[in-house]
Formats: C-alpha cells, sequence, structure tokens
C-alpha cells in the first residue's frame, strides 16, 4: 500500500486491520491509533470513513500500526496518553502504563475510608493514584514517592495538568516520608510485583516495554512488600489503612508477610473483577 497515495479512512482501516492480524496482534490497535492521529471520537469516526486522509498523517500511521506490530511498542507510548478513573494522563517509557485493576484499588481505598488528613502513595509512577485520590479527597493532604526522578517529572506534570496539588518526593517508598516526620493516615502502592523468574511469560508488550524497575521484584516477586511493611511498622504510628495492589498470586503470601510483622494485623484481601486475588488492606 502506498504510504504517499490518497487513501480513505475506511481503507486505512482494512489495512491496519489485516496487517495486525498478520503479525497476531489485537486488530483493534488500528483504529485507536488512528482516531488518535485524527483527533476524533468514537461516533465522528465511524461517521468519518469515505473522507481522505492527508499523505503524511497516513504515513506516520502506516510507521506506528508497523511498530506495534513488529515490536509490541503500546498504544500509549505512541499516543502518550491513557485514560484512567475517567482522567486523561500523560504517560511515556519512563513510567508503568496503569492498568484497569489500579482502579479497582483506589475504589477499595475510597470505599474503606472517609475522609484523612494525610495520605501517601509509595511508588507512583505516572502519578495516577495520587492525583485521583487527591481529586477525590480535596481536603487530604497527599504525598507520593518515587526513586525514579524520571517517573516524578511525568508525575509533575499530570499532576500540573489535572490541577491535583500533590507533594513529589524521590525516594525509597516511605524513607523521604519518614525524614520529613510526616505521619500518614493512609498508605497506598502499587509497587514492583512480579518475579523475574516470570519474565519470559509476559507478553512483548509488557516485557519490552514498560519499566523494569516498576515491574519486577525480588524475594519472588515480594521484596518491595517486606520493605514497606517493615517501614510502616517504625512510623510512630500505625496508619488507619495501608492499601496494596497485589499479583494474581500472591493473595496469601503478602497478608502472611504482613502479620509476620504485626500479629495482630486485621487484613482483608479483595477479587479484581476478573475474581483474581488483587488487593490488600491492612488495618
Amino acid at each position: 500500500m502506498s504510504k504517499m497515495a490518497n487513501h480513505t479512512v475506511r481503507e486505512a482501516r482494512n489495512w491496519a486491520f489485516s496487517f495486525l492480524k498478520q503479525h497476531h496482534r489485537e486488530q483493534r490497535v488500528g483504529d485507536l491509533l488512528l482516531r488518535h492521529l485524527l483527533e476524533v471520537n468514537h461516533s465522528q469516526f465511524l461517521a468519518m470513513q469515505r473522507d481522505l486522509i492527508a499523505p503524511e498523517l497516513f504515513e506516520l500511521f502506516v510507521t506506528w500500526v508497523e511498530e506495534h506490530a513488529e515490536a509490541g511498542k503500546p498504544v500509549e507510548h505512541f499516543t502518550c496518553e491513557v485514560e484512567f478513573f475517567d482522567r486523561q494522563f500523560y504517560v511515556d517509557d519512563q513510567v508503568l502504563i496503569p492498568r484497569p485493576e489500579t482502579e479497582e484499588l483506589i475504589m477499595s481505598v475510597l470505599n474503606e475510608i472517609d475522609q484523612p488528613y494525610t495520605v501517601v502513595d509509595l511508588g507512583t509512577g505516572s502519578g495516577v493514584i495520587a492525583i485521583t485520590l487527591k481529586i477525590e479527597w480535596p481536603k487530604a493532604r497527599i504525598f507520593a514517592t518515587d526513586l525514579s526522578e524520571e517517573a516524578l517529572s511525568v508525575a509533575r506534570y499530570n499532576s500540573e495538568k489535572l490541577e491535583a496539588d500533590v507533594e513529589f518526593m524521590q525516594g525509597d517508598f516511605l524513607t523521604p516520608i519518614t525524614a520529613q516526620k510526616i505521619i500518614p493516615d493512609v498508605i497506598v502502592s502499587n509497587p514492583p510485583y512480579i518475579p523475574y523468574s516470570e519474565r519470559e511469560h509476559l507478553s512483548e508488550t509488557v516485557k519490552l516495554h514498560d519499566p523494569k524497575q516498576a515491574l519486577f521484584a525480588e524475594q519472588n516477586g515480594l521484596a518491595a512488600y517486606e520493605t514497606i511493611i517493615k517501614q510502616v511498622m517504625q512510623l510512630a504510628k500505625k496508619p488507619r489503612l495501608t492499601a496494596f495492589e497485589i499479583g494474581y498470586d500472591q493473595g496469601e503470601a503478602v497478608p502472611s508477610l504482613i502479620k509476620q510483622y504485626d500479629s495482630s494485623a486485621q487484613v482483608k484481601v479483595i477479587q479484581d473483577i476478573n475474581r483474581k486475588d488483587r488487593i490488600v488492606l491492612w488495618k
């Protein structure tokens, strides 16, 4: 298919559908990329099937589809945006692309606590958890930490874009929080939890394009939890709630780890929409 010839939206869609199918990729990706390039919503997109696409735009579309098909580059790394909690967030290859399961983590926290004073998001990445909680709890003081300065730059950009006043700190989970003698009411974290042994079983899109430090953890995926649990137990006052996102097979291991350090802990495991263990609430 000639990149510089005139093509209709329908012709571009049909080509992408066929090309992605041949490469065993999701065919809907073509529509997502084309809609983004045309800057239209779904209904506008459906109404313009006979419209011609500017040759330079079509050329870029073909390049994107080929790159996705051949290298598994995520759609979000082309569009630099992701919808989360009905809001648009900027993302790039320095941060983990937020998953729907993390929306369920936030819903669980909102359902569990009314109006906290101080909330900390550990390993914030793109900032989706901290920013969403600030918007949902405007009176709360929200802090977010991350080891990666690149990730914090993305999170700060999102907080400015969405006008959410979050205080960002660089450091290892709670370390910068305790250094400032901040006592959190609520701690939320979606830390790295995939064992290195599972790396080969991940999709190319995740394995090759998500930042490794946001995915993998030592001790069969439990190292980050143990670090955070130890840090929580060293706080001057135990939080009203600590909430973790976990791997689907960690519904016993993470609560067991919590009780190892906090024998009086009240721990609840919540399943996600796919009925997999996904959230641990610790009081």
